[in-house]
Order: C-alpha cells, then structure tokens, then sequence
C-alpha cells in the first residue's frame, strides 16, 4: 500500500512525531511512504525511506495527486496548518478533490491519521 505524507511548515514536526510512534505499522514491506520533497526529507532523517516528489509549492501536492488518480496512492496523510494561509492552495484543493472522486482516505489531521491506520492495522 502506498501512504503519501504532506504537512504544511507548522505541522511537519507532528507528522514527523506521528510518524515515530508509528514506525512498526509505516515500516512493514507491505508499506510505501511517498511524499512531497521537505516533508519527505524531514521523514528521511527520521530514518523513514520515502520516496520524494517536488515541494508542495512547485508541483509535489499536483504530483502526489496524479498518483492518487492513476491509482498508484491508496492513502494520504495530509497535515495541514489550519491557522496559515498558503501560496499554493488551489495546488492543495485539487488534491483533496481527487483524493474524494477516486475514493482515497484522506487524514488532515492526526486523529484521523491514527484511525486510517489503525484500519490497516485490523485488516491484515
């Protein structure tokens, strides 16, 4: 299953955190972490292998959408910072949008995070 991971500036220190008191689950074979490039890299000194797109701002959310599309990204963990404002926002809804019409859970926050993956958890 492949997991794409994305949080805006104030929230990739708790993505990076949900991540480690996850690693067993996001850590397994049958798991694959994408994600766009700054939060990819912050996953990567955490000792995660991702695999990196382009930043948010220059094309990674659109990047990680075509792959939500293409059916490739059967999940996305989308931190985003409710309180700021982003350059790139119609970047940001186009990636919820096609996250809805292809079906694919889509975690904004780390409770919801937390039950998607408690869901793989159960199924396997």
């Amino acid at each position: 299953m492949e997991i794409a991971i994305i949080a805006h500036d104030g929230k990739k220190a708790d993505l990076v955190q949900f991540l480690e008191k996850n690693k067993a689950v996001l850590q397994e074979e049958k798991i694959r972490l994408i994600a766009t490039g700054t939060t990819g890299g912050k996953a990567e000194n955490s000792g995660f292998k991702v695999i990196k797109m382009l930043s948010g701002p220059l094309g990674g959310d659109a990047q990680i959408a075509a792959r939500v599309a293409e059916g490739k990204t059967q999940m996305v963990f989308f931190f985003k910072d409710p309180l700021s404002s982003h350059a790139h926002e119609a970047d940001i809804n186009m990636l919820i949008r096609v996250c809805d019409v292809h079906n694919v859970p889509l975690a904004t926050n780390e409770a919801t995070a937390q039950l998607l993956l408690n869901a793989i958890v159960l199924q396997s």
